[in-house]
C-alpha cells in the first residue's frame, strides 16, 4: 500500500510540472509572437501604391505616449524629369484600442487600403479610423500633422457663361411735338391787409355848347335893360330878340 501511494503522489508531482512547464512555454510563445508584432512595426515598414503609381511606405515611431506614422511616396519618372517625392505625418494612440494591441500591423494595414485608392496618399483624410478601432474615440486614432510639400486643395472652378445673345433694339416710336399751350392770366392774389382796390374813373368834363337861342334872348335882354325902363324889360327884350332871329 505504501509503494502505491508513493507511486500516485509521484505521478500527480510530474503531472503538475508538466503543466505548469506548457503554460510557461505558451506565454512565453505569446511575448514572442507580440515582440515580433512590434518589430515588424518598428522595423518593417508597410509598402504600396496609390492610384497613380507613387511608390510609398509607412514607417511607425514613437513619440512618447503617441505613435507617430510617416508616409513618404514617390512618383514614376516621365522620361528625364524625376518623378513627385512627398511626405505626411500623422499622430494618435491606437494602443488605446484593445484589437491594435492584439495585432498592431493589421491596424495600419487598413489605412494602407485606404491610402492606395487615393491619387495622392497625403490628400485623404485628416482622421483615419480602421475598421478594427472604428468605435474608439478620436484619441486613438491617427489624426493628420503636416506635410511636405504643403497641400492645396484647389479652389472650385466658376461657371462657364454662356454667350448672351445680342440685344436687338424695339423699333422707335414717332415722337410727336405737344401743341403750345396758350397761358391763362394768373389772378393776381391780394396783399395782406389790403382788400380789392378799384380803380376810380374821374368822368371827362363835356363840352358845354350853348344855343343861339339862349345866346340872343340875353343880348335882349342886356340891351332892353340898358334903353328900356324896367317896367318894359320883357316887351322890350321880346322884341329885340325877335328883329335878331
Amino acid at each position: 500500500m505504501r509503494s502505491r501511494m508513493r507511486m500516485l503522489l509521484l505521478f500527480l508531482a510530474a503531472s503538475v510540472c508538466v503543466s505548469n512547464a506548457q503554460t510557461n512555454n505558451s506565454s512565453n510563445d505569446n511575448k514572442q509572437q507580440q515582440q515580433q508584432q512590434q518589430r515588424s512595426i518598428w522595423d518593417e515598414p508597410v509598402k504600396f501604391s496609390t492610384k497613380t503609381k507613387d511608390s510609398c511606405s509607412m514607417v511607425v515611431s514613437g513619440a512618447g505616449d503617441y505613435t507617430r506614422l510617416r508616409v513618404s511616396c514617390k512618383g514614376p519618372s516621365q522620361g528625364q524629369t524625376p518623378g513627385r517625392s512627398y511626405y505626411c505625418d500623422f499622430q494618435g494612440k491606437p494602443n488605446l484600442c484593445r484589437a491594435y494591441n492584439l495585432n498592431p500591423r493589421h491596424f495600419f494595414t487598413q489605412m494602407m487600403w485606404d491610402m492606395r485608392k487615393l491619387s495622392h496618399a497625403c490628400q485623404g483624410p485628416k482622421v483615419y479610423r480602421p475598421q478594427m478601432c472604428k468605435k474608439y474615440p478620436d484619441e486613438a486614432q491617427m489624426t493628420f500633422l503636416a506635410s511636405w510639400p504643403k497641400t492645396t486643395t484647389p479652389k472650385p472652378s466658376k461657371p462657364v457663361q454662356e454667350p448672351r445673345k445680342p440685344v436687338v433694339p424695339a423699333p422707335a416710336k414717332p415722337v410727336t411735338t405737344p401743341k403750345p399751350v396758350k397761358p391763362q392770366p394768373q389772378p393776381v392774389k391780394p396783399q395782406p391787409g389790403k382788400g380789392p382796390q378799384t380803380k376810380k374813373t374821374t368822368p371827362k368834363p363835356g363840352k358845354t355848347t350853348t344855343r343861339p337861342t339862349e345866346q340872343t334872348d340875353s343880348k335882349a335882354s342886356r340891351l332892353a335893360s340898358e334903353y328900356c325902363w324896367k317896367s318894359f324889360h320883357g316887351v322890350c327884350s321880346y322884341f329885340i330878340s325877335w328883329f335878331q332871329n
